[in-house]
């Protein structure tokens, strides 16, 4: 099993855990982790665009002219597709963009994610992550402190209310619980943070998944 320091909030090494490794070092599959994303993405779309069909426009109920004799393209209605104000042909409807994917693989692509950030070394581990206040400067201090870089997610077991007020403020910080946890915000993260209680908690139930 691997074995990665756990950190305390002033950066001091406390212990060191044993990581599961048919959690963290799996081999990454690649296929799992962009079908699990693109479900994610696709769930965040509203699929309310709509465009109104010749049938659904004002105006148009009687012939503009006649069939013969004007020398003119014949026209039944002045909101046919060709015209301008008339109906969309074959335009957008409302739909559902998500779709199913089964759950070995929403669970092969959450290990693969844990898996790919722990071999980039963008793993870190704390006793605990409860802050002693809810200023954005504690969370500020927390990163500085402890070197960490680019965007980072916050993992907790407990609530953390002072650490999630705390992130709010910033475009690089977030705070997800672990039930929470999801493939997109890992690989969007540059750096993975997690409470020790929330590694547990993640083993758990992954593996009885």
């Amino acid at each position: 099993m691997a074995k990665i320091d756990v950190k305390n909030l002033k950066a001091e090494k406390v212990k060191d855990i044993s990581l599961n490794d048919s959690i963290w070092k799996v081999e990454v599959n690649e296929d799992a982790l962009k079908k699990m994303v693109r479900l994610q993405l696709a769930a965040t779309r509203q699929g309310t665009h709509k465009t109104k069909t010749r049938s659904e426009v004002s105006g148009g109920g009687r012939k503009p002219w006649k069939q013969k004799g004007t020398g003119r393209a014949r026209q039944g209605s002045i909101r046919a597709t060709q015209w301008r104000g008339g109906g969309i042909a074959n335009g957008v409807l409302p739909r559902d963009y998500t779709f199913k994917i089964n759950r070995k693989e929403r669970v092969l692509a959450l290990k693969s994610a844990l898996s790919s950030k722990l071999a980039e070394k963008s793993v870190v581990v704390f006793d605990n992550l409860e802050l002693p206040s809810l200023k954005t400067k504690e969370v500020k201090n927390l990163i500085s402190t402890n070197n960490l870089e680019g965007k980072v997610l916050f993992v907790t077991k407990n609530d953390c209310e002072n650490l999630y007020m705390a992130c709010r403020n910033l475009g690089y910080a977030y705070h997800l619980l672990v039930d929470e946890l999801n493939v997109y915000d890992i690989l969007n993260a540059d750096t993975l943070v997690i409470d020790e209680e929330a590694v547990k908690a993640l083993e758990e139930v992954m593996l009885n998944a």
